[in-house]
């Protein structure tokens, strides 16, 4: 029988002494109903923050005392006030940053969504508008929206270094944010689904001389899961273009 010593059990979202977590809450925002089955990408169009089962599980799993931060399109603070209405208390201020915005598909926005992607050669960047290296005419590539939302993850996680960060945000953000944690190019993270109202979250682990990055929960969805619900799935890009109209 071996005599060495046993080493103690770390919970695995345990954070050792002399590290420093900084803990990103990804919400993606609540299902937009005013389309008209349209590319909407920046345009600022509201959503429908309805289903009240579903911002009672978020607001019960979200922590309290955070930083709020959300992009500038009204869709993201309509999700925040939402979730303060179902019980998280408010915060003292919600930070709106445009790094944190969905990606500007510019002379896309507003083209017959089916249609768009009908047109299009299938690839595994059918998962998302184009390639990530594929600018919109006007607008940005997916590439553009990992390099803003790495900017202000940095930025943010500099300032405010051990602190909870509770950002409403949309589709592309959010799977930019997880390709960076995870080390990869910006395009990996077409391959996550992150579904309306669902919680990301990515520490930022820090010492003196390390950093990195760990994954507690991807698309993680705090409400009773029932056919009730199956609504709060809403592409973030082309996955239902069955049939036009």
């Amino acid at each position: 029988m071996s005599s060495a010593p046993i080493k103690p059990f770390v919970v695995q979202h345990a954070v050792p002494a002399g590290v420093t977590a900084t803990r990103w809450w990804w919400v993606r925002h609540a299902p937009v109903r005013e389309d008209g089955g349209n590319i909407y990408g920046q345009s600022d169009i509201g959503c429908d923050c309805s289903d009240t089962v579903v911002f009672r599980g978020v607001a019960k799993f979200l922590p309290r005392n955070a930083l709020w931060f959300a992009s500038h399109l009204r869709r993201t603070h309509q999700t925040a006030e939402a979730i303060w209405a179902a019980g998280l208390p408010m915060p003292g201020e919600l930070h709106k940053d445009k790094a944190f915005a969905e990606q500007d598909l510019g002379a896309w926005q507003g083209m017959n969504r089916a249609a768009f992607f009908a047109a299009r050669p299938a690839s595994i960047a059918s998962y998302w508008f184009a390639p990530a290296h594929e600018r919109a005419p006007g607008g940005e590539s997916f590439n553009d929206v990992f390099a803003r939302t790495v900017e202000a993850v940095r930025r943010i996680t500099a300032l405010h270094a051990g602190r909870d960060i509770v950002c409403v945000s949309h589709g592309g953000p959010i799977k930019a944010a997880i390709a960076f944690a995870l080390g990869l190019e910006a395009g990996a993270g077409f391959a996550f689904t992150i579904d309306n109202c669902s919680v990301t979250r990515l520490d930022h682990l820090a010492s003196a001389d390390h950093s990195g990055w760990r994954v507690p929960m991807i698309n993680q969805q705090p409400w009773t899961a029932d056919p009730s619900h199956d609504r709060m799935h809403q592409p973030a890009g082309p996955e239902v273009t069955n049939k036009l109209g």
